[in-house]
């Protein structure tokens, strides 16, 4: 089993407290698939809403692949992801729950076909965030304390 990460959304571990990871499907066309093989994919500012009892990825950017010319996709065009139905019914209990969003975390080719890490995740609070960047830069000090020590 083969897996090549193709993007990563860093700013969802920055923003989100992560509660549950799951591994999604992703229904796609030729030209988008190509396009993601090249690494042309940014999922930065996606996120993940149920519509109709299907879960569906919105605002995920895939690049035009060049050389379909006429025959192209629409690059920010709403994608629906392929999960099971009792997970489809669970996400979206939790999120009528209120509080709860759906995060991309990250695209991944495994064995040849595209799958979408999402999680469930609670927001963070402005003081959590300056918390985790506090708490980093305290490891990088101590890291270079014990690297000139040494």
């Amino acid at each position: 089993m083969t897996e090549k990460t193709v993007t990563l959304n860093r700013k969802a571990t920055h923003d989100y407290h992560i509660l549950r990871t799951l591994e999604a499907g992703l229904s796609l066309t030729g030209t988008e698939i190509k396009s993601i093989r090249q690494g042309q994919v940014s999922i930065r500012e996606a996120y993940v809403r149920p519509q109709g009892g299907e879960m569906w990825l919105v605002g995920a950017h895939i690049a035009h692949y060049p050389p379909a010319s006429y025959r192209n996709h629409d690059p920010t065009r709403s994608r629906r992801l392929l999960l099971h139905r009792r997970e489809v019914h669970e996400l979206a209990r939790e999120l009528q729950s209120g509080g709860l969003t759906v995060v991309p975390l990250r695209l991944y080719l495994k064995n040849g076909r595209a799958k979408l890490e999402i999680a469930l995740a609670r927001g963070k609070k402005q003081y959590d965030k300056r918390e985790a960047i506090a708490k980093r830069e305290a490891e990088r000090t101590m890291q270079r304390a014990l690297r000139r020590r040494g």
